[in-house]
């Protein structure tokens, strides 16, 4: 039997113990449920994520995504399950966990009247900084987000760029270890996404935990070490993105860029060559896929002897994308019309 110091001694370093975990998972998620009516917007969602990781929560329009994370912010209530940010239980200590989150939306929540300065201060305000603090915090970040310039400009003038990325700059005001990101380039020009990745790798660099929402496969491939792919509310796959890339190894793809392509001449060129599964890409383009070497020569006389003019094959090593079509069975083709639906902001 253990004396009473022996035990208070083992209750001691049970929390510690439990207090360190806390420590380094920086998000946990438990059996999550969430129904609008008679959809189940997120369907049993568990997931951890360790302090200092960029995570990334991939999947189409209407899988989840926004949902989850509104969840996870204290947006919206969740029919079931428990989440913890910091070790804090989000169902009982709220406010003491929104205080380690900095929180940007995928639609500006900032007050157009006012300057981009006005913003920030008032962002800052709203957690409480002093105003010395928050007005010397305001200028750090405007000349971090290249946005010095644009100060004394009400953000009602700002580019869509330069609002995304002044949003941001009000989610990391007040220095939160855990940044929570909801499709952090959507609708805005390349070079602006390009910038917006370029702070994302920065701040988790000098020890943010960033979880991020996105449809753009690249931009997870990109930015996380770990994602998950979620499909109607489900996530159907979680890994390392080098684990994930593994699993598509060994297989080998080749690009065609022909004259006219046609869901008719992806049924002629599968029935032909059984072995291999090709994939439109565009109209004037497509994929063969395969375990095997692909046999480019053969395909590309079987193709100009069916009237197709072809005038690139070019050999695509398999990417993240991949993995997910193999994964979730949707077709590239869908998330490329996401892309275009919302503005094609994740490109290089």
């Amino acid at each position: 039997m253990l004396c009473p110091l022996a035990r208070s001694t083992i209750a001691a370093m049970q929390v510690a113990a439990a207090e360190a975990h806390s420590r380094e998972r920086a998000i946990e998620v438990e059996n999550l449920v969430k129904r609008f009516g008679d959809i189940t917007a997120v369907d049993g969602i568990s997931l951890s994520v360790p302090a200092g990781e960029v995570f990334g929560l991939l999947g189409p329009n209407g899988a989840g995504k926004t949902t989850t994370i509104n969840i996870l912010t204290g947006l919206a209530r969740p029919l079931a399950g428990e989440v913890r940010v910091g070790g804090i239980d989000c169902s009982r200590h709220l406010k003491a966990a929104q205080h380690l989150m900095g929180v940007v939306p995928d639609e500006s929540n900032l007050y157009p009247e006012l300057t981009g300065f006005q913003n920030l201060c008032f962002c800052g305000a709203l957690y409480g900084m002093t105003r010395a603090a928050r007005e010397r915090r305001a200028h750090e970040l405007l000349e971090r987000f290249d946005l010095a310039g644009a100060a004394q400009r009400k953000f009602a003038g700002y580019s869509r760029g330069m609002k995304r990325r002044l949003t941001i700059a009000a989610g990391i005001m007040h220095q939160p270890p855990i940044l929570f990101l909801d499709e952090p380039t959507t609708g805005i020009d390349v070079a602006s996404a390009r910038q917006v990745r370029q702070l994302i790798g920065e701040m988790n660099r000098a020890g943010t935990t960033v979880f991020l929402t996105t449809h753009y496969i690249e931009e997870a491939e990109r930015l996380c070490r770990r994602v998950a792919f979620i499909v109607s509310g489900r996530i159907v796959r979680e890994d390392t993105v080098k684990n994930l890339m593994r699993q598509v190894g060994g297989t080998h793809i080749v690009q065609f860029t022909v004259s006219k392509a046609t869901p008719d001449m992806a049924g002629s060129l599968s029935a032909a060559f059984a072995a291999t599964r090709f994939e439109m890409t565009s109209d004037t383009q497509f994929r063969a896929i395969s375990t095997e070497p692909i046999r480019v020569g053969t395909l590309v006389v079987f193709m100009e002897q069916n009237g197709l003019a072809v005038s690139e094959a070019r050999e695509i090593h398999p990417s993240l994308e991949d993995v997910f079509v193999q994964v979730t069975g949707l077709a590239a083709q869908e998330m490329k019309r996401e892309k275009e639906r919302t503005g094609g902001g994740g490109g290089p």
